[in-house]
């Protein structure tokens, strides 16, 4: 295979070089299903709801196979040119696309990666403050009464989830993170499984499945086209995650060939997931039909027992909080990358600090790092105060990074290294592909703007 090259762009100055990669299948199935099952898991009720008993699994059967889709094309742009044998790495969607489709696409591929890992961090600061003050509804609902005026506000525990966020950022980069994603990939199966847990339960103690076949009503038809936009764009942001997948397959160890480790690990994890977004989503409708709530653990569709309903709750807080930091942590790499190439000689960014705390390793403390990833949290948990819409801000952005991210790209650079003639028989099933998934995206978009319109004026 020859000497191996890493893509210039991306070295970034926290990593040691030559990096020892030494993650594997397990690991890799792990942060997965860290980035994957995380908020978009507790509106798939609501969004089964909202398309009703054929079109909520069918949509959600969809997305999985059209992530499948996506993933068995990208992995294998990992290595340059070849799949295999390659000897230039990608560690990014970012350096994947200037390779195989320039530099101008690469532009365009950096803001839309940067917009949906800001959008995912920001999704995780209100979820998180969503389910803090669900643990103290419950408590209060099981002393007072479910009738009881339980209210508590959102921005003092989207403060506390950001102070934890400082902290949490001070950790290097993605290739030390395996144990955060293994914490948090547990949590995701504990309350992804007492929610379906509630959900049969619920439905075996009203003795029938509630819900129809066109979902939940509304006032007119434009209302429930809307809904249903919405409720795609949600599934959407379930979903996909080509934009974390290279930097995944970037802490891969090889032999056995990357994108083939990568491949099993998406095949097991998505498999996974999907299983758990059937029952969860049709299970949550099934228990409450026109009544499911838009977050099933925090809109209070269960009650009782208030002490799993609590635990639930404290298990998502800390899968967000692992969460938050495997798409934090590319934009942390690539900004530190940038100011070191642009300021060479500047001691306030590549000079480092040794930093010895009593029963812990040693930190290397760098200035830059301090402030940008500080001030990055602070925006995040700024905007989730400002726009604390659980259900339109998934759906929109689920809706803006679907079809760019994890579908254009990864077929035109699909269409670059096999070399695919237009109007062949595969460039013509593959851009059939790519079109009918941009207007799913559209439609998700426009609905979610304007339940996040509508929020904002009631």
């Amino acid at each position: 295979m020859g000497e191996e090259e890493i893509f210039e762009d991306s070295r970034a100055p926290l990593i040691q070089d030559p990096l020892r990669r030494t993650g594997n299948l397990q690991k890799a199935v792990a942060h997965i299903i860290t980035g994957v099952i995380g908020a978009g898991v507790l509106s798939l009720a609501w969004s089964v709801g909202e398309l009703g008993w054929i079109g909520g699994p069918l949509m959600i059967l969809v997305f999985a196979i059209t992530t499948f889709v996506s993933v068995d094309l990208l992995s294998d742009c990992y290595r340059f040119p070849h799949p295999q044998y390659g000897n230039i790495r990608c560690p990014s969607l970012m350096d994947a696309v200037h390779l195989y489709l320039g530099e101008r696409k690469k532009k365009v591929c950096g803001v839309l990666v940067h917009a949906s890992l800001y959008g995912a961090t920001l999704a995780y600061v209100i979820t998180s403050a969503t389910s803090i003050r669900a643990i103290l509804k419950s408590n209060c609902y099981h002393k007072e009464g479910h009738e009881a005026p339980c209210k508590y506000g959102d921005a003092v525990y989207m403060m506390l989830f950001g102070l934890v966020q400082i902290i949490m950022s001070f950790i290097p980069d993605l290739h030390n993170m395996a144990w955060v994603s293994i914490v948090a990939a547990i949590m995701s199966f504990t309350y992804s499984s007492i929610g379906l847990g509630l959900g049969i339960t619920t439905v075996i103690e009203n003795g029938r499945i509630m819900g129809s076949l066109t979902g939940v009503p509304a006032a007119n038809i434009s209302d429930k086209l809307w809904l249903v936009f919405q409720a795609i764009g949600d599934i959407a942001f379930a979903y996909p995650y080509s934009v974390i997948l290279l930097e995944i397959q970037d802490t891969l160890e090889s032999p056995p060939p990357e994108n083939k480790t990568m491949k099993k690990a998406s095949i097991i994890a998505i498999l996974i997931t999907t299983f758990f977004y059937l029952c969860c989503g049709c299970f949550g409708y099934a228990a409450f039909g026109n009544q499911t709530p838009g977050n099933l653990l925090t809109g209070f569709g269960f009650y009782e027992p208030y002490w799993l309903i609590d635990f639930a709750n404290a298990c998502i807080v800390l899968h967000l909080v692992g969460g938050y930091q495997i798409y934090c942590q590319p934009i942390y790499s690539a900004v530190e990358r940038w100011c070191s190439k642009k300021y060479p000689n500047s001691g306030f960014v590549n000079n480092f600090y040794q930093l010895r705390v009593p029963l812990l390793p040693d930190f290397q403390l760098n200035l830059l790092r301090i402030c940008f990833r500080t001030a990055y949290v602070v925006s995040t948990t700024g905007l989730a105060i400002l726009f604390p819409y659980f259900n339109q801000v998934l759906g929109v952005l689920g809706a803006l990074g679907f079809w760019p991210l994890a579908i254009y790209f990864p077929v035109e650079m699909y269409f670059v290294q096999r070399k695919i003639e237009a109007w062949s028989r595969k460039w013509i099933v593959l851009r059939t592909f790519s079109f009918i998934c941009f207007l799913v995206s559209l439609l998700g978009l426009i609905g979610s703007l304007e339940g996040i319109i509508s929020e904002k004026l009631s």
